[in-house]
């Protein structure tokens, strides 16, 4: 790498995914991380949502973005391992972590609790809140966030988040009730599904907060309204964050009565830094006799997503001599490098009938569940990171 083009890396100088293909020509898959998206993002959330919010490390712990978030402010962070806290702490010294993994082992909590200073613990069973008692005793400063779950709107997310955590709201009135009774500072979380596309989920759900808090007796003084916020992608389109944040406000204050409400807080992590990254691959080999091809990267890597929830699949376009390549187009059947023959993407991809070995396709929207689900398999997944002013997006 040349003394140029390191200057240029470290500037955040490459324009876009052409920039890179033409100057750098990487021959493995690299993540463009554009800053300004993910700032302008962020700005949207801080101006329209009506209460504090943090980010869902699990969507992309790259260290990148976690500075570019620290560095703009961002205080509070979602978190699911102690792991994710290690990597928040490693770019910003005095972090507010929302520990909302509702289920933990004694060592986990003991370390969050000692080792990185966390307050916020989220349960959704009694044995869960009875573990966080044995470690942090009678210290008042305990937040225990009930996690509940409704049953879920058909069709109103691209991944279902009932049915694995979350206390039905008869448990949850009790793990209120226990939580208050020991001296802590209970509250309400709960968790939409990702890539909620209705406004009124949030309302069923908020709905529901408030007849567990009166059932259970306590002046809720915090909801957590968890994430979920779409990003627009070509077959998933998510809509105007401002509306999710008027309805969601809204709801509050009828459920809750004007003056009572509860402070609110989200932990976006698709929703802000989705559209932050793409993923810019290269092809390997062109099958003149068929429509295969394969490429440098795929569902053991960034693409995984892709692969799960084909209603998620990522815009995309070619690059060949650093601009975009045009032409007739045909349906390709795109496969990664691995042995395994499931690394084949669910679709066949709508790209120029005239593509070559060495072309890149670059895919969007990939800055949540891209580099954060990526595997070495094979020896393939060791993705750079570039940043770019520029990321293709929806």
């Amino acid at each position: 790498m040349t003394a140029t083009v390191r200057k240029l890396e470290k500037a955040g100088r490459f324009a876009d995914a052409r920039a890179v293909a033409r100057i750098l020509q990487p021959e493995e898959p690299v993540f463009l991380f554009s800053a300004p998206q993910l700032l302008a993002r962020l700005k949207t959330f801080q101006k329209g949502f009506p209460g504090t919010t943090s980010f869902a490390v699990k969507s992309n712990p790259s260290p990148d973005v976690i500075a570019c978030l620290a560095k703009a402010g961002l205080k509070h962070w979602d978190v699911a391992s102690v792991h994710e806290m290690e990597a928040v702490r490693a770019q910003t010294p005095k972090p507010v972590f929302h520990y909302h993994n509702p289920v933990k082992s004694r060592r986990e909590i003991a370390d969050a609790y000692g080792r990185y200073g966390c307050r916020r613990f989220a349960v959704d069973c009694r044995e869960e809140l009875a573990k966080i008692a044995d470690i942090a005793g009678s210290d008042t400063s305990i937040e225990i966030a009930v996690r509940f779950v409704l049953p879920r709107d058909r069709g109103s997310s691209a991944h279902d988040f009932s049915t694995k955590f979350g206390a039905p709201e008869h448990v949850a009135v009790a793990l209120l009730e226990e939580a208050a009774r020991r001296g802590y500072r209970p509250l309400l979380t709960f968790h939409p599904g990702s890539q909620t596309r209705d406004p009124q989920t949030y309302v069923r759900h908020i709905e529901a907060a408030a007849r567990i808090a009166a059932a259970a007796g306590i002046s809720l003084t915090k909801l957590n309204v968890g994430g979920g916020f779409p990003a627009d992608y070509p077959n998933s389109k998510g809509g105007p964050l401002e509306i999710f944040f008027h309805t969601i406000g809204q709801a509050v204050t009828r459920s809750f009565g004007a003056g009572h409400e509860p402070q609110l807080e989200c932990e976006p992590g698709r929703g802000l830094v989705a559209s932050a990254m793409s993923l810019l691959t290269r092809i390997k080999l062109v099958c003149s006799d068929g429509d295969d091809i394969f490429i440098n990267d795929g569902v053991y890597g960034g693409l995984m997503e892709f692969m799960q929830v084909p209603e998620l699949q990522p815009p995309h376009r070619v690059i060949r001599d650093g601009e975009i390549l045009a032409g007739p187009a045909k349906p390709w059947k795109v496969f990664g490098p691995t042995c395994d023959p499931l690394d084949v993407l669910p679709h066949r991809l709508e790209l120029p009938a005239h593509i070559m070995d060495e072309d890149f396709i670059e895919f969007g929207t990939l800055g949540a569940y891209g580099i954060a689900t990526s595997t070495m398999f094979n020896g393939y997944g060791g993705h750079r990171v570039i940043p770019v002013e520029t990321a293709l997006a929806t």
